[in-house]
């Protein structure tokens, strides 16, 4: 049961990841990358921090750690691993990929993306001493086929690795800083307060996103209309996705948990179809049940 659990955590999780897919794409029409991100986790850290001081709070934290006593005291290294997870996914990653997807192409982003698994897969086995038996490969092999059909509309042949080589790397390296934040996050999931954890990390990556804008003197103006969106992808993507993922990684480890990240694509068409009104066909449909068959194949085999 608590594997179970685990794995409707990151899938929720995944679902919150994939409504932000729609919503960025209508935000990013009115106003710039950075300024989405920083006022996105900054309202998250706030919400976030509300909750925390809600009646609420202990109803929450009491159904998070139901059968297993988080630990109360954060350690010194602890603070530096949040700092380190912050940076990490909110300021160097999305930077990173911003930048290679204006060097290559969609396609090509979409590929490299996925190879924040392997990298999951490796630090996890090298950090934790964690692994994914043979068979298991199978149904990684089979979400992140599912993710590219996706991603790409499976018009592989669009891929040229060879060209943009610069841009590729870019977003291989965005890649990699997404894995390391998945991968650390799982000593911060021991906590028993998960709820000020993501609170933190989100206040942290919305304040140096913040610096950075205000650094490059752009401007903090956006019209008022995309406040709903700002909202829905701050409460949902990031704040009560940090805290799903956090617990997932508590149940089931950092190497199934990036082994599902797959997902996020399929919710994401999904909701650009119910939002954008954009195709969702039988290459869709396709997608999702192969993914659907990598989850129950992850799933039976790690019980």
């Amino acid at each position: 049961m608590k594997r179970l659990w685990g794995y409707v955590s990151v899938i929720l999780a995944t679902v919150f990841f994939g409504l932000s897919a729609p919503l960025n794409k209508i935000m990013v029409g009115e106003m710039s990358p950075i300024l989405i991100g920083a006022l996105t986790y900054l309202i998250a850290g706030i919400f976030l921090f509300l909750i925390r001081q809600s009646p609420l709070k202990n109803f929450i934290l009491d159904v998070l750690n139901h059968g297993k006593d988080g630990e109360v005291f954060i350690k010194p290294s602890d603070y530096l691993i949040l700092v380190v997870t912050a940076v990490s996914s909110s300021a160097i990653a999305p930077l990173l990929f911003l930048r290679g997807l204006s060097e290559t192409s969609a396609v090509n982003s979409a590929l490299l993306l996925n190879i924040e698994v392997f990298f999951i897969i490796l630090m996890g086995l090298i950090i934790f001493g964690e692994s994914l038996k043979l068979k298991d490969l199978l149904g990684v092999l089979l979400l992140i086929i599912g993710a590219l059909s996706i991603a790409t509309n499976g018009e592989f042949h669009h891929i040229t690795l060879t060209q943009n080589i610069r841009g590729n790397l870019l977003v291989i390296g965005a890649a990699f800083f997404w894995s390391l934040d998945t991968v650390l996050s799982k000593f911060l999931s021991r906590k028993r307060d998960l709820i000020w954890i993501s609170a933190i990390k989100s206040f942290i990556g919305g304040l140096i996103l913040m610096c950075i804008l205000l650094s490059l003197n752009m401007s903090l103006r956006f019209p008022l209309r995309m406040l709903p969106f700002l909202f829905s992808v701050s409460i949902f993507s990031i704040g009560f996705a940090f805290i799903l993922i956090y617990f997932a990684l508590r149940q089931i480890g950092s190497t199934e948990v990036g082994s599902l990240f797959p997902l996020s694509s399929l919710f994401g068409a999904i909701f650009a179809f119910l939002i954008l009104g954009e195709p969702f066909g039988g290459l869709q449909i396709f997608s999702a049940f192969i993914m659907i068959l990598g989850i129950f194949i992850l799933y039976q085999n790690n019980r």
